[in-house]
């Protein structure tokens, strides 16, 4: 299948490991020219060099990163990015009573606004083309909270109001906006929280883990041409974890 991405140009965050490593490999794949972003600069060049991608340190932590990283990335495009990926690791582990006010704001910067300020600075080119694709990569936590993960609970879920309320405002000017939840997926994030699949397998209707390729199969796809009349959507990719419908 022809995705119709060769020449695109695509801003993935946390593109240096994970699902955004994935995503941002697969659109090289596709022909897209990809810039990639990570705090560890040392890795994200490497990472960058091996899949193809461009690299630009950030830390989507600090206040104002969002803007910042999408008007960096232009200039090292040559023009705004058609296709913006959002995405960032999971806040700490924590019940709500060991959670501090200092912990919910660094988690609502990284989650929310960082999310907020990319997308406000990408948005006016996309619609100057009338063609864009916005990817928020959240968690399977925005639909069915998790234990143990009150930050990403409580969030996430808000971003899903976020991406069905912008995708109806720039449905009609050729832009997609569409969430992307993983489920328990092989990463360094799910080695940090102590999951794999000996652990967590028998409580997915699939019976593992997910790789990160398999999700990024989906991201490519809501980036492409083909997937023009998806929007407003919330994806899961889980392995029928989810049990709402």
């Amino acid at each position: 299948m022809d995705l119709q991405l060769k020449g695109r140009a695509a801003l993935v965050f946390g593109g240096s490991r994970g699902l955004g490593r994935a995503i941002a490999e697969e659109l090289v794949r596709e022909g897209v020219r990809v810039v990639i972003v990570a705090r560890d600069g040392a890795r994200l060049e490497r990472v960058a060099a091996e899949i193809g991608a461009v690299a630009l340190p950030g830390d989507l932590s600090q206040p104002g990163a969002g803007r910042k990283l999408v008007l960096a990335a232009t200039g090292l495009l040559g023009q705004s990015p058609d296709i913006l990926v959002t995405n960032t690791g999971g806040p700490p582990k924590g019940s709500f009573q060991e959670t501090t006010p200092e912990a919910w704001a660094a988690g609502f910067q990284a989650l929310w606004i960082a999310a907020v300020d990319a997308i406000q600075a990408a948005l006016p080119a996309m619609q100057a083309q009338g063609w864009g694709r916005i990817l928020a990569v959240t968690s399977v936590a925005a639909k069915e909270p998790q234990p143990g993960l009150v930050i990403s609970n409580g969030l996430r879920a808000g971003l899903l109001g976020l991406v069905n309320t912008l995708a109806r405002e720039v449905a009609g000017q050729g832009i997609t906006v569409n969430a992307l939840l993983p489920g328990y997926t092989n990463t360094d994030r799910m080695a940090e929280l102590g999951v794999d699949n000996a652990t967590m397998g028998p409580k997915i209707p699939a019976g593992r883990l997910g790789e990160p390729e398999e999700f990024a199969a989906l991201a490519a796809f809501l980036a492409s041409g083909r997937a023009s009349y998806i929007t407003g959507q919330a994806i899961a990719v889980d392995g029928g974890l989810l049990q709402s419908i």
